[in-house]
């Protein structure tokens, strides 16, 4: 009992840090009118305190993926932490609005270094394939619950304590999770010698600053329009940077491959990894899931509130069966994962959340509650099971020395597409007539992404039965 309960303290410290990480997505959002009484505090700075935690997520991601594959990722994720940590204090104690989206931003920075490294640290802890489905599922399942739990805890805190108390809550659990990291996963080693190369630092600079650019004009889309000039010139900034990094990788890795030093600059990114195919649609399958289910889930936050009425806690509540289906997901997913491989539940999940959204069509301002549920259940676990099957995927296709950077990119897709859906189907909902009627129209958009994706699980499943059964005939398939 005791060696059981030890061995599995690094999957409890990993999990941890990934709580961390979601719980303070929504768990501010219930705080955000509290805050602004407190520090007098405008829209726009309220904005950047939600929105600038995930834009800078999304935007150092890369890096922090990148960084762990080369200096290791114990002691990236232990940077992360520490960082996360620091940030939370500095909101706690802000006394300005100013200071307090200052907090944020660190608390994204952190946040970008600490999840790659922890999904990296996951794979090194299970080298075998199946307990590594078991374990992945537990480390989604737990951040799924934070981001669930986050209304309500936060509407708890809110009415119980001060709105001050939302990021307090997150130094006994940082805490915890370092001394636990230090203590019980050992420090494996990033890339070495020779093979290290030298750093890429026009590439981080250019990923960086695209990536910024392009989260942020997602995210100010929604609120500002598509045309705002802010927007447009965030957007061209971020096109335009990302297109500079893909060519500067793109050499990089062409010097390389052509005997090049292998001192030389590695690239942060390198673009072979997209010739994977599992990889490569594993991440888009990520956009896809995120920018359907995210990018309704901000619809049905706003339909709970406007439509019908409901404070933030019954808010919260009524979105439970949505968002708290990893308690049901993770249990099967395991078992299911280790004994068919992430496919057969990834396209399982993507239809079943197809299914879901087409529920949201019987949707009006006084349609009882229980006719929603299918929709809000399904949806849930749709999401949640797509997501944990494709990490398990995405680490599975990644090659070992690159684990950091596969699973950010991964993390990327999935940040990007929450900020596409939320902009794009904020758009459809003031655009098509009415609030239900856009409501309708962009659960149809997200059943089209569902399925979308569901198509290219299903693509990639009979893939790997027709290697399967050619390596049982003793057949050479075709790479490529």
């Amino acid at each position: 009992m005791r060696a059981s309960f030890r061995t599995s303290l690094p999957l409890v410290s990993l999990s941890l840090g990934y709580f961390l990480v979601m719980l303070d997505v929504t768990v501010v959002t219930v705080a955000v009118p509290d805050i602004g009484a407190s520090l007098h505090a405008g829209p726009a700075a309220l904005q950047w305190c939600v929105d600038g935690y995930s834009t800078v997520f999304a935007g150092l991601l890369l890096l922090g993926g990148g960084l762990g594959d080369r200096f290791g990722h114990r002691r990236v994720f232990l940077w992360g932490l520490g960082v996360f940590t620091a940030a939370s204090v500095a909101c706690g104690l802000a006394a300005t609005a100013g200071a307090l989206v200052a907090g944020r931003l660190a608390q994204g920075a952190g946040a970008a270094f600490l999840v790659p490294a922890s999904l990296a640290l996951l794979r090194a802890a299970h080298p075998d394939r199946a307990a590594r489905a078991r374990a992945v599922t537990v480390w989604g399942a737990v951040a799924s619950i934070a981001f669930g739990a986050g209304p309500v805890v936060g509407g708890l805190l809110v009415a119980g304590l001060d709105w001050r108390a939302v990021f307090w809550l997150n130094l006994p659990v940082g805490g915890l999770t370092i001394l636990l990291t230090m203590r019980h996963i050992p420090a494996y080693r990033g890339l070495q010698g020779p093979e290290a190369g030298r750093m890429d630092p026009l590439g981080q600079v250019l990923g960086v600053v695209g990536l910024v650019a392009l989260a942020g004009a997602l995210n100010e889309a929604g609120t500002a329009g598509w045309t705002a000039p802010p927007v447009l010139a965030a957007a061209v900034t971020g096109v335009l940077a990302l297109a500079a990094f893909a060519v500067v990788e793109h050499r990089l890795e062409h010097r390389l491959e052509n005997g090049k030093t292998t001192s030389a600059r590695r690239p942060l990114l390198p673009p072979s990894l997209f010739r994977r195919k599992a990889f490569s649609a594993t991440a888009a399958i990520g956009f896809l899931i995120s920018f359907g289910y995210y990018g309704m889930l901000f619809l049905s936050t706003l339909y709970f509130r406007q439509e019908r009425g409901y404070d933030a806690l019954e808010t919260g509540l009524a979105l439970l069966p949505s968002v708290c289906m990893g308690l049901i997901a993770a249990p099967l997913l395991g078992r299911v994962t280790a004994r068919t491989g992430p496919y057969v539940p990834m396209a399982a999940g993507l239809f079943l959340g197809a299914a879901g959204f087409l529920g949201w069509l019987v949707v009006s301002p006084g349609v009882p509650y229980p006719a929603l549920l299918f929709a809000l259940a399904a949806t849930g676990l749709g999401q949640t099971t797509t997501a944990l099957a494709a990490t398990a995927a995405v680490i599975d296709a990644a090659p070992v020395d690159g684990t950091g950077v596969a699973s950010a990119v991964f993390n990327v897709a999935r940040q990007v597409g929450s900020a596409a859906g939320v902009a794009l189907f904020g758009t459809v909902a003031t655009a098509a007539g009415g609030f239900t009627a856009g409501l309708r129209l962009s659960a149809v958009l997200a059943a089209a992404a569902f399925l979308t994706g569901g198509v290219l699980a299903a693509a990639l499943l009979l893939g790997v039965r027709r290697r399967r059964d050619a390596a049982a005939t003793g057949l050479v398939p075709r790479v490529g």
